[in-house]
């Protein structure tokens, strides 16, 4: 069956019945052989291919800016790690992101300290190796304390990578099941305001099914 938004997509030049197929077989080979995609996605997995495939005359049908990154929400268990985990296999590999939980990049504060805020707000692995990363699960991290000083790691690296963002078009992705007032309380009005600038929004419905089922 062709997946329902397909039929609207008729002087791109990729052929997204063809990526749907790919995107399913190696989904299959990384997630393991039960992955699926769903049709009552396929809004959502269209425009996640025309952002990373740099489609542009698709991009402007859906109001998708392609020098932002993404911010992808739901509801837990709705795909979204499983997705962008995949999309990194779609774009060119000089734009290929790495996942990052962002509870691991907490963990690593508390053993590392104002280093990781550094190294992840510069987009750095290395001195030689300049990364894009997806910041997995905004908000299931926590404000964490370094010799008794408490920092919101997480708001750190945002606000950093925007004046990245700013000054040199350094590219952030973020998937997330919190809402925008949630965001908000978390990491503040400066964070949530920047994050509309950064980022392209897309949403998942509240109701979305648990796909771990």
């Amino acid at each position: 069956m062709t997946p329902p938004e397909q039929s609207k997509i008729t002087r791109s030049p990729f052929d997204y019945q063809e990526a749907w197929r790919w995107l399913e077989q190696k989904g299959r080979q990384l997630l393991g052989p039960k992955f699926r995609l769903h049709e009552e996605d396929s809004l959502i997995i269209n425009t996640l291919f025309c952002y990373f495939l740099k489609d542009q005359f698709t991009a402007a049908m859906l109001n998708i800016n392609l020098n932002k990154g993404i911010l992808l929400l739901g509801p837990v268990g709705c795909g979204k790690t499983s997705l962008m985990r995949l999309m990194a296999y779609v774009c060119r590999p000089k734009e290929r992101h790495v996942m990052k939980p962002c509870r691991e990049v907490s963990y690593e504060f508390i053993n590392e300290g104002y280093e990781v805020i550094h190294r992840y707000s510069k987009g750095l692995a290395s001195r030689y190796d300049t990364r894009v990363f997806c910041f997995d699960d905004l908000g299931t991290e926590k404000s964490l304390k370094y010799y008794g000083n408490e920092c919101n790691v997480m708001a750190e690296v945002l606000l950093s990578r925007y004046d990245q963002f700013v000054m040199r078009g350094l590219v952030t992705h973020l998937t997330t099941n919190l809402n925008a007032s949630e965001i908000e309380a978390a990491y503040g009005v400066r964070v949530r305001s920047r994050l509309r600038e950064m980022f392209n929004l897309i949403g998942f419905e509240k109701g979305s099914a648990d796909k771990r089922k």
